[in-house]
C-alpha cells in the first residue's frame, strides 16, 4: 500500500486540483516515467541540454498554463498563478531531477519583474513567449558583486530618444543561453542612488547580447552573458527607481519558496531507493534494517521528510492568503528556503549513512540526489542570509500576538494576485503574527509535542530576560544560533497546524517531535559554547536541554511505515 504522505508516481492522482491541472501534472509524471531511469541518469551525466523536456512543456502548454497570471491570460480559464499547483510541480521536478526544476525555477524568477510591471507591451510579449514554449531568465547577479543590487555595474546610458544603451555583464544567470526574455537589473549613468535603478527586458538572441559560457558543469545552463551597446526601448523598461529595487526583492520572495518543494521531491525519490536497498541487503545473516541504528536513522529521515511536507503545505496557504494586511508569508518564506532545504540535507545524510557505498553507484538516482540536495540551501540567498532574515521577526511571533482569522487550506483554483502586488520591500518589523501556542495546545497530549513546548516556552523567557544586548547584536555568529532555536519553534507550529488539518497519525507526529526536541537541545548546547554568550545565556541554554520521551511501541509502529516503503516504487528502467 502506498504511503499517503509521500509522492508515488505509481499511485499519484492529484484529484484535489481542477481537471486541466490534474491532466498536466499526470502528463508530466508520465513523460518522465516513459523516458525511464537509464535515460534520466544518462542525460544528467552527459550534461545534455533539456531540449526534449522543453519541447514536451511547449507541446502541453505546461509553463504557459502554470505561469501566466489571469490578468495576462486573455480569458483562458486554466491559466493562472496558483502557488499550490506550482508547489506540486516543483515536487515532481525535484523527484526526477533538479536540472528540469532549475529551468522552470529560473523562468519563474525571470517572469517576476514582468508580472509586477505596468508595461503592457512587455506583459503581452511575455505571455506570447510562454505560449510558444519559451523559457525566461533573471539577470540580477554579477560576478564581482553577486546579488548585491546596490553595486550593480550593468549601466544604462540615455540614448536621447527616450531609451538607453546597456553595457555590462551578468553572472550565474540560469537559462541565459535560451531565454526569450531576460529580466535585467541595472542602473542609469545619469542618476545617482536608488532613483537610477532600472529593470529591463532583453532577448538572448539579440546580436548585442553575448553569451560567454556556462559557469557550471551541468545540464543546467547557468550563464555568464554580456551586453554591449544593447538597445533598450521604452517597451523594454519594466521598472525604474525604487520600484526596480522592490521588484528584485519581491521576485525573490516569489521564487525562493520553490526550493523547499524541490528538496522534498529529491528526498522522496531517494527514500524509496534507500529503504528498498537496505531492507533487501543481508549483512551478517540479517537484513540491514534489522539493526537498531539503521532503523533509527531511516525513521528519523522519514519523519523529517514528513515534517518538510507538512510545513511547506501549510506555508502555501499563507502565501495564497497574503495581503497588504497579512504579510506573515515574509517569515514563512525564508523558513521554507532555509529550514526545509537544510532538513533535506539531513534526510539524505541519514539515508546515505545507511546505504553507504550504494549511494555512489552510477545507476542510482541517489548518487544524483546526494549532489543536488546540497545546492538548494545555497540558492536564492545562503542559509545564513535567510536565517538572518528570519531573526528580524523573532520578537513578534513569540510575544503578544495579533488577531487573524484562521488561514484556510488553499487548494482552490484561484490566481494569487498579491504576489505581484507586494509593494515596497520594507517594514518587516511591523509584520504581525497569530498566536503560535494554540497549535501546540491541540497536541498537548502528545508526549514529545509537550516536551518541545517546554523548550518553546523557554525561548520566550530567553527573549524577555536574556536576549542579546546591543553589543551582542553585532555578533552574527551568536545570533545565528539563536535564530536556529526560533526557526524550530516556527517549524513546529506550521507542522502542527497542518497535522490537525490533515489528521496526521499521532505516532508519526510524536516521533517527529522527538527529533525536534533533540534538535533544539543541540542548538541550545551550540549557543552555550559561543564565545560571547553571557553567564545567564549559558545557564539558560543548558536549562533548555530536554530528553525526548521514549516509547518503543510508538517507534515500532512508525518503523512499519518506513519498512512499507521497500519496493513501493522503482522508476521504470
Amino acid at each position: 500500500m502506498a504511503d499517503p504522505l509521500l509522492f508515488n508516481p505509481r499511485t499519484y492522482d492529484p484529484k484535489h486540483f481542477d481537471p486541466e491541472t490534474r491532466r498536466l501534472l499526470r502528463a508530466t509524471v508520465d513523460w518522465f516515467e516513459e523516458r525511464g531511469k537509464r535515460r534520466l541518469i544518462d542525460d544528467y551525466r552527459s550534461r545534455a541540454w533539456l531540449a526534449d523536456f522543453l519541447d514536451f512543456s511547449a507541446k502541453e502548454g505546461l509553463f504557459a498554463t502554470f505561469l501566466t497570471p489571469a490578468s495576462a491570460a486573455e480569458g483562458q480559464q486554466d491559466k493562472r498563478w496558483d502557488t499550490a499547483r506550482i508547489a506540486a510541480l516543483n515536487e515532481i521536478f525535484g523527484f526526477y531531477g533538479l536540472d528540469y526544476w532549475y529551468a522552470w525555477q529560473v523562468t519563474i524568477l525571470g517572469l517576476g519583474p514582468v508580472w509586477q510591471s505596468d508595461n503592457t507591451a512587455a506583459r503581452t510579449r511575455a505571455a506570447e513567449l510562454l505560449a510558444q514554449g519559451e523559457v525566461f531568465a533573471f539577470g540580477l547577479s554579477e560576478k564581482t558583486h553577486g546579488a548585491d543590487i546596490y553595486s550593480t555595474d550593468m549601466l544604462l546610458t540615455p540614448d536621447g530618444n527616450g531609451g538607453f544603451r546597456a553595457d555590462g555583464s551578468k553572472y550565474y544567470i540560469g537559462n541565459g543561453n535560451a531565454a526569450g526574455l531576460v529580466s535585467v537589473f541595472g542602473r542609469r549613468t545619469d542618476i545617482e542612488g536608488p532613483d537610477g535603478y532600472v529593470f529591463f527586458a532583453a532577448d538572448s538572441r539579440h546580436p548585442a547580447y553575448h553569451l560567454v559560457k556556462n559557469v557550471v558543469d551541468s545540464s543546467k545552463y547557468v550563464s555568464e552573458f554580456r551586453l554591449e551597446d544593447y538597445p533598450v526601448g521604452p517597451d523594454d523598461v519594466l521598472h525604474t527607481g525604487r520600484a526596480a529595487f522592490d521588484a528584485a526583492l519581491n521576485t525573490v520572495n516569489v521564487g525562493k519558496f520553490n526550493l523547499c518543494t524541490a528538496s522534498i521531491g529529491i528526498c522522496e525519490h531517494a527514500i524509496y531507493e534507500a529503504v528498498t536497498h537496505a531492507h533487501n541487503r543481508i549483512l551478517y545473516g540479517r537484513p540491514v534494517t534489522a539493526f537498531p541504528h539503521v532503523r533509527r536513522e531511516l525513521a528519523d529521515a522519514y519523519v523529517r521528510l514528513v515534517g518538510m511536507k507538512l510545513f511547506s503545505d501549510r506555508a502555501v496557504d499563507s502565501f495564497r492568503s497574503a495581503s497588504s494586511d497579512d504579510r506573515r508569508y515574509l517569515l514563512f518564506n525564508p523558513m521554507t528556503k532555509m529550514k526545509v532545504t537544510t532538513e533535506g540535507e539531513k534526510v539524505i545524510d541519514l539515508m546515505w549513512d545507511v546505504i553507504a557505498a550504494k549511494g555512489f553507484e552510477k545507476d542510482t538516482y541517489f548518487a544524483q540526489a546526494a549532489v543536488e540536495i546540497r545546492g538548494l540551501p545555497k540558492l536564492e540567498g545562503t542559509v545564513h542570509v535567510n536565517l538572518a532574515l528570519i531573526l528580524k521577526f523573532m520578537r513578534t511571533p513569540l510575544l503578544p500576538p495579533a488577531e487573524f482569522a484562521a488561514v484556510p487550506t488553499r487548494l482552490d483554483a484561484a490566481d494569487d494576485t498579491f504576489l505581484f502586488e507586494q509593494g515596497p520591500a520594507r517594514g518587516l518589523g511591523s509584520v504581525r503574527f497569530h498566536d503560535w501556542r494554540p497549535a501546540y495546545d491541540v497536541y498537548a497530549g502528545v508526549p514529545n509535542v509537550a516536551r518541545f513546548r517546554e523548550q518553546a516556552d523557554a525561548l520566550c523567557e530567553f527573549v524577555t530576560t536574556s536576549a542579546p544586548d546591543e553589543e551582542q547584536s553585532r555578533d552574527l555568529d551568536l545570533l545565528l544560533a539563536v535564530g536556529q532555536l526560533f526557526a524550530l519553534v516556527v517549524h513546529g507550529q506550521l507542522i502542527l497546524e497542518q497535522a490537525r488539518l490533515t489528521d496526521l497519525d499521532e505516532d508519526v507526529l510524536d516521533e517527529l517531535f522527538s527529533v525536534l526536541v533533540r534538535d533544539f537541545s543541540a542548538f541550545a548546547v551550540e549557543l552555550h559554547g559561543k564565545d560571547s554568550a553571557t553567564a545567564d545565556q549559558q545557564s539558560w541554554a543548558l536549562g533548555a536541554v530536554r530528553r525526548p520521551v521514549v516509547d518503543e511501541a510508538r517507534s515500532g509502529r512508525v518503523w512499519e511505515c518506513v519498512e512499507a516503503l521497500s519496493g513501493a516504487y522503482e522508476m521504470a528502467p
